[in-house]
């Protein structure tokens, strides 16, 4: 049998990709579930002074340093009140060829999600309230939209300039 072009794309648009929903300030946001390693309760965070208030801390994960963002404060809010369901969603990226564990303060974890690529809508360039770059789509499930959020960019370290001073400091 032979396959056309619009086929594959036809097949690449039915295929669903998986995404760890949550929420954070009443929104529902999603990552993408390869990146997403684990997901540990709120507790054991250790503050670092002269941190942006995006990170708060870090924690000890199995031996491992993990920093600890605050998502709610990186999108320009308040810092998040920890509350019975508040966890801390562990995320692995690669950056410069190296493995790095990051810590993500949420509200609640929700579900896993299949959302296909056909039901992923390009993010706004207005109406949100998080900078645009850090949307890589919104998700429509059951009628309402989950914000997909761009990992490599809302987790990028280097992308805090606040912390060039404290790793000067720290060499």
């Amino acid at each position: 049998m032979k396959h056309t072009n619009q086929d594959t794309s036809a097949a690449a648009a039915s295929q669903a990709a998986q995404y760890l929903t949550f929420m954070l300030g009443g929104e529902a946001f999603g990552i993408g579930i390869m990146a997403v390693k684990e997901i540990i309760e709120f507790a054991g965070i250790t503050e670092v002074p002269m941190m942006p208030e995006s990170i708060r801390g870090v924690i000890n994960l199995r031996g491992a340093v993990v920093p600890v963002m605050d998502l709610a404060a990186r999108f320009g809010r308040a810092q998040t009140v920890p509350g019975k369901r508040t966890c801390i969603v562990i995320v692995e990226l690669e950056a410069d060829g190296q493995r790095q564990l990051t810590g993500v303060v949420v509200d609640a974890v929700s579900a896993v999600l299949d959302i296909p690529a056909s039901d992923i809508e390009p993010a706004p360039s207005f109406g949100t309230r998080i900078r645009g770059d850090f949307i890589a789509g919104m998700g429509k499930v059951n009628g309402k939209f989950v914000i997909l959020l761009d990992a490599d960019t809302v987790l990028a370290l280097d992308g805090l300039p606040d912390l060039a001073p404290a790793d000067a400091a720290l060499a």
